[in-house]
């Protein structure tokens, strides 16, 4: 019934994640999408927000061949993020997982029907983006950047999705001359989240099939300022290391 396949871009804008400080790997709050805005004219924009530990982003959604409808939380509306059963439950949760530890938040999503091109982009750059995707089915996206599957709902180890359970894997693909192409795969109803590590401005992708439907939504691990600048404590610890370092090696020439 469900079904989204596409081949998506992603511009990464800094190595910050390569060259700084990691985080540990535990569940930390994922700030999701608060989708505030949908116009139907000439295609589909939507706008919205990401409310970060400081800093507000704004998030801005283009798909010229429109889409199959919008959710932003107004009241009434179906909550995909719920399990089969209709329950959100964050311990088995399709969409949380050992690095997110909150499931999306309201009923925010857009849902996808139709082929083509499509654009997230984001006001200034965030850090480490989590997508999350409801029912997509036997298919899948072909992506150029290397991501991590980091859940889905297979209905025993983590519960199974809205419209059921599936399994999410991942496919790399040569396409030669030092070209790779990473596919997320699934059988029966996948629902789960990706992550992509890094610093980036925008997402785009193009989905392969005209299919009704399939639903997304985005999150993040807060701005690149925020996740990849070193606190000052850290700073002085790299630094204070740097000079004992020095002062040792002098000790040890002036013997």
């Amino acid at each position: 019934m469900r079904m989204l396949q596409g081949m998506v871009s992603l511009t990464v804008v800094g190595l910050a994640a390569l060259t700084l400080p990691q985080t540990s790997a535990h569940a930390d709050p994922v700030f999701w999408t608060d989708w505030l805005t949908g116009t139907n004219t000439g295609g589909f924009t939507a706008t919205g927000t990401l409310t970060t530990g400081s800093a507000t982003v704004n998030v801005t959604y283009n798909n010229p061949q429109g889409i199959s409808f919008f959710q932003n939380g107004s009241g009434g509306e179906t909550d995909f993020w719920t399990n089969s059963s209709h329950v959100r439950n964050p311990a088995r949760s399709p969409y949380t997982s050992s690095l997110v530890s909150n499931i999306p938040t309201g009923t925010d999503m857009i849902a996808l029907q139709f082929a083509g091109n499509q654009t997230l982009s984001f006001s200034q750059a965030i850090a480490n983006p989590v997508f999350s995707y409801v029912s997509l089915n036997g298919n899948g996206y072909a992506f150029n950047q290397d991501f991590d599957i980091l859940s889905f709902g297979d209905g025993t180890v983590r519960d199974a999705g809205f419209w059921g359970a599936g399994t999410s894997f991942k496919n790399i693909v040569d396409l030669g001359g030092g070209n790779f192409e990473y596919q997320l795969l699934g059988t029966g109803e996948p629902h789960g989240t990706i992550r992509f590590t890094g610093s980036f401005s925008s997402v785009s992708w193009r989905s392969l099939s005209n299919e009704n439907w399939n639903g997304f939504t985005v999150g993040v691990a807060g701005t690149a300022a925020e996740v990849f600048t070193p606190e000052p404590g850290s700073v002085a610890l790299f630094f204070g290391a740097g000079v004992a370092g020095l002062s040792l090696l002098k000790r040890r020439r002036r013997r």
